[in-house]
C-alpha cells in the first residue's frame, strides 16, 4: 500500500479501522540523542499461486521467531487469475509492491522477493543472501529513536530524532497473523498443503512526521492479532509518496 500523507498537527486524533483510535501529538515524546536500534523489517511479497514461492514462505517462517527482526508477509494478488485465488492477497500489497518498484527505478516485479528495511530487494531469497542483508541492515546507525510503552492494547510510541532526516516519514501501523495453514486445491501449487507464518491483515498509514521534533503516538489496538509500527521515509512520487528506508521499527504486541 503506497503510504498516505496526512497533515502534521499538533494534535490529530485517527479514527483507525481495526486500531480504535489513534492520537498523535508532536513535542511530547522525551529527547534523546542516543536510539537502540529497532529490529530489521523484512517484507516478502509472495502468493499461493506461484510455484517459485514456498522456499520463500518457509524461509520467512523460518525467521519469523527472531527478536531482532519483524518479518511480514504481503501476498499478492497478481497470481490469482491462474485458478487459485489467495485468499490473504490484497491489491494494496501489490500496490505496495509496484511502488516499491518504483522508487527503484525499475518497471518490473518478481515473486518472490524480499524488501530489507525498505532498501535492499532479493528476487527468490535464499538464507545465505538474506543473513548478509540483515547483517548490513543492522551495522547502520539508527537515525530514528522509537520506543513502547503500555499494555493490554492501549500503547504510547515515542520516536524522536538521532540524525537529521530529508523526506518526510510516515507513520504505519500493521497487523499479521502469525501463523496460517492453507490446503491449496488448484492452480500451479495445487495439492500443497502450506503453513504460512506473520500473513499481513492490515497495513495502515496513521501520521507523517517530519522527522524533526520528538513526537508521541497514542494507539489502541483491539482484537487479538499482534500489531508492529513502523516509521517510513516517503519519496517523492508524483500523485502519491513512495516507500523508502525504513527508519525505525517496534512491536507493539505478539
Amino acid at each position: 500500500m503506497t503510504p498516505t500523507r496526512l497533515p502534521l498537527a499538533a494534535s490529530l486524533v485517527l479514527a483507525v479501522a481495526g486500531f480504535g483510535a489513534a492520537t498523535f501529538a508532536q513535542d511530547s515524546a522525551p529527547v534523546s540523542a542516543e536510539a537502540v536500534a529497532s529490529p530489521v523489517v523484512i517484507e516478502l511479497f509472495t502468493s499461493q499461486g506461484c510455484s517459485a514461492c514456498p522456499p520463500a514462505d518457509e524461509l520467512l517462517a523460518a525467521i519469523a521467531p527472531r527478536d531482532d527482526i519483524i518479518a511480514l508477509a504481503l501476498h499478492v494478488d497478481y497470481w490469482d487469475y491462474l485458478g487459485w485465488e489467495d485468499p490473504f492477497a490484497q491489491p494494496a500489497f501489490t500496490a505496495r509492491q509496484k511502488a516499491y518498484a518504483r522508487a527503484a527505478g525499475s518497471r518490473t516485479i518478481y515473486t518472490p522477493q524480499m524488501i530489507v528495511k525498505g532498501q535492499d530487494a532479493l528476487v527468490g531469497p535464499e538464507a545465505q543472501s538474506l543473513e548478509a542483508l540483515i547483517r548490513q541492515a543492522k551495522a547502520e546507525a539508527p537515525r530514528v529513536g522509537i520506543s513502547v510503552s503500555g499494555e493490554a492494547g492501549e500503547y504510547k510510541v515515542d520516536i524522536w530524532p538521532v540524525a537529521p532526516t530529508e523526506a518526510p516519514n510516515v507513520v504505519q501501523v500493521v497487523r499479521y497473523a502469525p501463523e496460517a495453514r492453507v490446503k491449496i486445491l488448484r492452480g500451479e501449487n495445487a495439492g500443497l498443503e502450506m503453513d504460512y507464518a506473520n500473513v499481513v491483515t492490515q497495513w495502515h498509514a496513521v501520521a507523517q512526521w517530519d522527522g524533526q521534533k520528538p513526537t508521541r503516538l497514542s494507539v489502541r489496538i483491539e482484537g487479538e492479532e499482534p500489531a508492529v509500527v513502523i516509521v517510513q521515509e516517503a519519496l517523492p512520487g508524483g500523485k502519491a509518496p513512495l516507500p523508502g528506508q525504513i527508519l525505525a521499527s517496534a512491536r507493539l504486541s505478539r
